[in-house]
């Protein structure tokens, strides 16, 4: 990239920053308890270490192509991408996947930008690796959970790992039938790469492409996250939740197991698996009734924490549109296939 080519994303970066800057200030005047401190502890350091794990991930994504590599992480799930016609590229973004969703997003971006796989397949792929994010965050709530919850955790683990495997196949056969099958020259064009690669040090790459595209990131990253701050201090979100708590009606629960669907997404995520584990181990549900309220929380509660965590990243990475658009339909498939899954449990149990 040239010294020009470059000057305008670091143009934009700073424009956006000032911009940020700029709801920051109106919003600690306008929110009260939003005070410098505050702002400092509750947005300033999380975006901070936002950025830098996206630093992480777009360096691991960098290294894996300058390197070559993506023949080679390719392969690990050759078998089911040659399947739904989606490469090796896109093999290689999902095995990526596994250690860093950001990685395997920069990755799947930049082969798009570079013509090397359809906008089809980047969505297809993105949706896919669902699975692996899936594992990716399980031992940290595993262990929490089946606890608290004991048989009705290892049930709902059980539903949402056959929702996640069942999507994922869905998307699978869709691109069988769906996705033109990738050119054979494929493999060439990433020998060829890695050849090519082997020529070239690595860190001459990264200095070459890291930067801009980190900024180019950031640009839309840094004030959609302090834009979503600002928008749950002046209680967005509580809104949204206190409309979803309404227009829920669950006729399958008492009263007691709807309050662990209430705490699953007005409070801390564990808040509703503690609250399971009192009610059952009390006798007041049903092993049945409490799998079922952690699943109806769950719908309720992952796709606005998504919208909230997750926006900024997805419309940073993808760009605004293709963003917003990657997420809001990756947890539709999401909750279409939980409810799915759950209520085939609810009829057979």
């Amino acid at each position: 990239m040239s010294k020009k080519a470059a000057q305008p994303k670091y143009r934009r970066l700073l424009i956006s920053i000032g911009i940020s800057v700029a709801m920051a200030a109106t919003g600690m005047m306008t929110i009260e308890a939003i005070t410098p401190a505050v702002a400092a502890d509750k947005l300033a350091i999380p975006l901070a270490r936002l950025c830098v794990f996206i630093g992480m991930g777009l360096a691991v994504a960098q290294v894996i192509e300058s390197r070559g590599w993506t023949r080679r992480l390719g392969a690990v799930a050759a078998p089911l991408f040659s399947y739904a016609n989606l490469g090796t590229r896109c093999s290689a973004a999902f095995s990526a996947a596994f250690f860093s969703g950001v990685a395997a997003n920069s990755m799947l971006v930049d082969f798009y930008n570079d013509n090397k796989i359809t906008r089809k397949q980047m969505f297809l792929t993105n949706f896919i690796n669902q699975l692996p994010a899936y594992f990716l965050h399980l031992p940290t709530t595993f262990f929490i959970v089946v606890p608290l919850t004991k048989t009705a955790g290892l049930i709902y683990f059980a539903l949402t790992l056959t929702a996640t495997l069942v999507r994922t196949m869905v998307f699978v056969i869709w691109g069988r039938l769906f996705v033109p099958p990738a050119a054979g020259q494929e493999d060439q064009e990433l020998a060829l790469q890695q050849s090519e690669a082997e020529k070239k040090g690595a860190w001459t790459v990264l200095k070459k492409r890291l930067p801009g595209r980190f900024a180019a990131i950031l640009t839309y990253v840094v004030p959609i996250y302090t834009a979503v701050y600002f928008a749950a201090g002046l209680g967005a979100f509580e809104v949204l939740r206190t409309w979803m708590t309404r227009a829920v009606t669950l006729q399958a629960l008492p009263v007691e197991a709807f309050s662990v669907v209430i705490l699953s997404f007005v409070a801390e995520f564990t808040s509703g698996f503690a609250a399971a584990g009192a009610l059952l181990d009390q006798g007041v549900i049903t092993v049945k009734q409490t799998v079922i309220a952690l699943i109806a929380g769950n719908i309720i509660a992952f796709p606005v924490r998504a919208l909230r965590h997750q926006l900024p990243r997805y419309m940073g990475i993808f760009q605004p549109k293709t963003g917003a658009q990657l997420l809001l339909l990756g947890q539709f498939f999401r909750v279409a296939s939980l409810a799915a899954v759950t209520a085939i449990y609810y009829i057979l149990a």
